[in-house]
């Protein structure tokens, strides 16, 4: 398939990850991936959600909003207690992800807030929104393991994700929206540094597909993943 960018079928578009990108968070990272830009901050508080409470265990939980100038038609603002049903599922995947590489008990009682903000879209912001949250987090973890405001760092694993999909029948790594919004068939795949499966999500636009079809995009997703994983340890000098 010709792309509209040059890219090959397997190829994600160019990554770019800027640490400490916000002065005041704790842990923080612009991630550019092609034209969707998003800025992943991570802040910690003194507290827990009351299924937390008292039980010696810290917790993990995100937010995820597009911007007004984020899309061609302006994004309206989610209002206080109104969180659109679209920012809910991804903040809540974002979440998801991040505390699966995690050890939350090694924290004590405290809340780590992660916050993805889309500058701009051009597919894959939930994708980029756990790439890019993820080096906030270990930036923000290593502040304050320094400053000791927790007792060890609870990082076990790192965690990337892709997205791919079938469009026109070519089987395509990293969909931009132009692609993403002919797919037959659209996929994301989150995972650890291993290579261990964290979440999938695949749906059929239209024609369901067959299982050939789903192992193909997983292996070639899995394959990509690992090479953002390894961006993601150059960024943070591991």
């Amino acid at each position: 398939m010709n792309r509209s960018d040059g890219r090959k079928n397997g190829e994600f578009r160019k990554i770019t990850i800027t640490p400490n990108f916000l002065k005041y968070a704790d842990g923080s990272a612009l991630i550019e991936c092609g034209d969707t830009k998003v800025i992943c901050s991570a802040f910690l508080e003194d507290r827990v959600p009351p299924h937390k409470k008292d039980t010696g265990s810290g917790w993990l939980t995100a937010e995820y909003a597009m911007l007004p100038g984020s899309s061609q038609n302006r994004i309206r603002r989610d209002s206080a207690g109104k969180v659109s049903g679209r920012s809910q599922e991804i903040q809540r995947l974002i979440g998801r992800s991040l505390r699966a590489v995690c050890d939350l008990n090694k924290m004590g009682e405290k809340t780590i807030i992660m916050d993805a903000d889309v500058l701009q879209a051009d597919g894959g912001t939930r994708c980029a929104a756990i790439t890019g949250s993820f080096v906030a987090l270990k930036l923000a973890v290593r502040k304050f393991l320094k400053e000791r405001k927790i007792k060890a760092d609870p990082i076990l694993e790192y965690v990337a994700a892709i997205s791919v999909g079938k469009v026109a029948g070519y089987e395509l790594v990293d969909l931009n929206y132009s692609e993403d919004s002919q797919a037959e068939v659209d996929m994301n795949l989150i995972l650890d540094g291993k290579g261990n499966f964290i979440e999938v999500q695949a749906t059929a636009e239209g024609i369901p597909f067959p299982q050939e079809v789903l192992n193909s995009l997983v292996s070639k997703g899995r394959e990509a993943v690992m090479k953002l994983v390894a961006i993601q340890k150059e960024i943070l000098g591991e």
